[in-house]
């Protein structure tokens, strides 16, 4: 098994749940690379994954999908500085405990966890994308799970029809007729999550869907009559949505079980960095756990 760690979502967990008055010697906070060096020192420790890597956001801006469509997470405030600071903390960190760590300035890290999924499924393996963000559940394929470490939930391969409506195959497609307020992904103005999913429950997929409007009438959902010329009119932003929603699996990193082999932490690194930020013996002494159990 492969673990995948979408750095990004813990960070925001830790800067929103804990109070910034928590600072380094310097009088900064440290709040979220206090948070996520605790995620990731408990994961190592619990799970001990051979292979495994963090992936980071870099890309608000800049990301391809903004050449696409510039209005994309153009709803998002830009990180402030503090926070920014923390970021680059957290990649240290992970580093020095002996996790790989990927960025890039035109690919997020959903395209770098894709890309990453799909050479060590050529390798023979499994994965497990360690976060809750539903936009990765597309990678899933039979075997593979979505763990939000953290908050204590796993859902595999099979349960995500359950959990959403529509199987991991689908969500490109859900996402490019629903929309995402969160990526400000538009969407088809007036389709929203349940039209959604009843649409690929009886089309299966998007391209079927447009090629078969006049039978969008025949869908058991509100307002079904004049649905089929509301996907028509807005064709444009639905195939905008879904090539913002479809995650890449050609990212330019180097990821093969090689490069995804967790080491050896760096102790000397790491209780430097510690003794920068000001953090205490607990988490020194869980690297040393993690170091003496490798």
């Amino acid at each position: 098994m492969t673990y995948l760690i979408d750095a990004s979502i813990f960070i925001f967990r830790a800067w929103f749940s804990i109070p910034d008055s928590m600072t380094d010697p310097g009088d900064n906070p440290v709040n979220a690379l206090y948070g996520y060096t605790r995620f990731l020192s408990d994961f190592i420790e619990s799970v001990q994954p051979e292979h495994v890597a963090a992936a980071f956001d870099v890309s608000l801006t800049s990301s391809f999908r903004n050449e696409i469509y510039p209005d994309y997470k153009a709803n998002r405030d830009p990180a402030p500085p503090e926070l920014k600071r923390q970021f680059e903390k957290c990649r240290e960190v992970t580093r020095a405990l002996g996790v790989p760590a990927y960025a890039d300035t035109a690919f997020e890290a959903d395209d770098l966890i894709g890309t990453m999924a799909a050479n060590m499924r050529d390798a023979g393996h499994c994965v497990t994308i360690v976060s809750r963000d539903k936009d990765l559940l597309q990678i899933l394929q039979s075997g593979d799970a979505m763990w939000d470490f953290a908050g204590g939930k796993k859902v595999g391969y099979d349960d995500v029809v359950d959990e959403f409506g529509v199987r991991a195959e689908q969500m490109v497609d859900y996402l490019a007729l629903a929309g995402d307020s969160v990526d400000n992904i538009p969407g088809v103005p007036g389709v929203g999550p349940k039209t959604a999913v009843a649409l690929l429950a009886h089309f299966g997929d998007f391209d079927e869907l447009y090629d078969n409007l006049g039978s969008v009438e025949n869908v058991e959902v509100r307002g079904a009559k004049k649905l089929g010329a509301k996907l028509a009119d807005h064709r444009a932003n639905a195939e905008i949505s879904r090539q913002l929603a479809q995650i890449r699996y050609d990212a330019p990193i180097a990821a093969d079980a090689a490069a995804l082999s967790r080491r050896l932490p760096d102790l000397d690194v790491v209780n430097a960095l510690y003794d920068e930020v000001g953090f205490g013996q607990s988490l020194r002494m869980q690297a040393r756990r993690i170091s003496d159990s490798y």
